[in-house]
This record gives structure tokens, C-alpha cells and sequence, in this order.
């Protein structure tokens, strides 16, 4: 079995029994980490079948890049059967199910799909960090597969490969949004943060709320980085108005506008305009099929 190989840092990676976040220690071993890198990672999409190949060309026609061959699999390691194709932006890659049976427990919920260099491991550094098994490892088509739930209920699948699969690198890494309130936040950013060993980008307390439909409030909003790519976790008091919270991840682009014309001409329903928020330029949009996604790109400097 090829096994992916990762380059080790220089500097060990600690995380504060306070705040979980990870912080460098200097002139120190390096530890493991199961990442293999935002290329390889991707945001799991489901679709009724109809949909299926109108949301993937949408995808595409917005973002470029391509898609892989479509099939019908069985991806679950209980009796089940689905459309099943890759779709490769240069802003993140795509995991998009079209299921003709009924979905089995416990997916549909996962939001995004890790490769890991080594799936044991990984998830005995999961568990570790305070993530629960909701269901154990399982072989699928092209490797094994685990599904985990980590504090405030967010769902990830993580994955290991037999053949080892080469994606071109990324021009922009995508993020992975979530939403929490107080009760569960500092357990989640305690938890991922150990297990991913995610560096903290920012840590605003007081962020305007009107960037989550709450005009006239605040908002905790952190962001991260590690191997596995960027992190928003926006906490709240959880009374969102739609279509906030619904959109699991954030595409950076070179230019809002240019792309927000291109998904309009695929068919693509912009839900909240273009806006202002600090660094960026943001709109968030849904796309046929029904996946809701933020689309952002660097605000201009004046």
C-alpha cells in the first residue's frame, strides 16, 4: 500500500491548555501531523440525482477547473448506492453525492472529507482530542473511511487512500465556516485546534454581527489555519436569519464581481449581495441543487 509521506517542520507545535490554540515553540522537535494538504481536501455536497450533473457544471462554470467521471458507487458501508463525482476548482475541490437509495446513518451530515496520511492514527488523535467515532472505520472503493463528530456537533469524514492521488496545488484554499454559540465554541476550538494543530490567524470578540444577518449586535468570529486549510468559526447567539449558517464553505477568488456575473449565467442564485466585510468582499450564494456557499475575495486597498 502507497502511503503519503509529509514533510516535518522545524519547530514544535504546542497547544495552550487556555485558549486550544496551537502556537509554535521555538528550536524544538516537530510532531505529527495526519494532513496531507488543502488540495486533497474537499467540501462533501449532496444533491437529489436530477440536480447532479446542473449543480456540477454550475460548479464549474463558475469556478473553472474539471470534474472527474461520473459513476454510481456504493460509498457507505451499508447497503447503498450513489452518483459519486469529484469536482476540481482551483478554489477547493467538491465531494458531490447524488443518492438513488435512501442515505444511510450517519452521512449527509459530514461537511468536508480529509485525506490523512495514515487513517488509524488520525483517529486515535482524534478521539484524543475529544472528537467521537459515529461509526467505525470502514473500507470504501479506494481506501477506508471514518466519520467523527467533534464538540458542537460538526461532523467530518475522514479518509485514506490505497493509491496515492496527485491534484494540482490550489490557487486559493477554501474555508470551512462553521457556526457555534458559547456553550460549545472554546470546547470545538480547543479540540480541532490540538488535533490539526491549527494556528490562530485572529480572534475578533466584538465583529460586526451585521456579517451574519445580525445588524446592531457582535459576534466572535476566529479564524484559523493548519494543514488541513482554513477555518472560520463564527459564534453567536445562534438566531440566524437565513440563508446564514447554511453555507459550509468560503471560496476566495480574484474578483467577487466577475464571479458573481459568471454564477449568474450557470444558473447560480446570489441569496445575500456583495458586501463589505473589513479584509473582504463577500456574497453568499446557492447553487442548483440547492448548496449554499460564501464567496469572497480580498477587499481593494484605497
Amino acid at each position: 500500500m502507497t502511503r503519503f509521506t509529509l514533510m516535518i517542520a522545524t519547530s514544535l507545535v504546542t497547544v495552550s491548555p487556555v485558549t486550544g490554540f496551537a502556537q509554535q515553540a521555538p528550536r524544538a522537535a516537530a510532531t505529527a501531523d495526519h494532513a496531507i494538504g488543502p488540495e486533497y481536501d474537499s467540501t462533501h455536497v449532496y444533491v437529489a440525482p436530477e440536480d447532479f450533473d446542473r449543480f456540477v457544471t454550475s460548479v464549474t462554470a463558475t469556478f473553472g477547473g474539471t470534474a472527474t467521471t461520473k459513476g454510481v458507487f456504493q460509498v457507505t458501508p451499508t447497503t447503498s448506492q450513489t452518483n459519486s463525482q469529484l469536482v476540481l476548482t482551483p478554489v477547493g475541490i467538491l465531494s458531490v453525492f447524488g443518492f438513488v437509495t435512501p442515505v444511510p446513518y450517519p452521512f449527509g451530515a459530514e461537511r468536508t472529507g480529509y485525506l490523512v496520511d495514515d487513517i488509524d492514527a488520525a483517529v486515535t488523535s482524534a478521539v484524543k482530542h475529544g472528537a467521537s467515532r459515529l461509526l467505525t472505520t470502514f473500507p470504501d472503493p479506494i481506501g477506508r473511511d471514518v466519520v467523527v463528530q467533534w464538540p458542537g456537533g460538526v461532523n467530518m469524514q475522514l479518509y485514506w487512500h490505497t493509491t496515492k492521488p496527485h491534484y494540482a496545488p490550489l490557487a486559493t484554499v477554501p474555508e470551512n465556516r462553521i457556526y457555534l454559540t458559547a456553550d460549545s465554541a472554546n470546547a470545538f476550538l480547543k479540540s480541532w485546534s490540538g488535533y490539526a494543530h491549527a494556528k490562530l490567524v485572529s480572534d475578533d470578540k466584538a465583529a460586526p454581527g451585521v456579517e451574519i444577518g445580525q445588524p446592531g449586535k457582535t459576534y466572535r468570529r476566529v479564524r484559523l489555519t493548519s494543514g488541513y486549510g482554513k477555518m472560520t468559526v463564527m459564534v453567536s447567539d445562534g438566531q440566524l436569519p437565513w440563508p446564514y449558517g447554511r453555507d459550509m464553505t468560503g471560496y476566495e477568488v480574484s474578483s467577487l464581481t466577475v464571479t458573481l456575473d459568471k454564477a449568474k449565467s450557470a444558473g447560480v442564485e446570489t441569496l445575500v449581495p456583495a458586501h463589505r466585510e473589513g479584509d473582504r468582499d463577500a456574497a453568499i450564494v446557492r447553487f442548483p441543487g440547492g448548496y449554499i456557499a460564501e464567496i469572497h475575495a480580498a477587499a481593494a486597498k484605497n
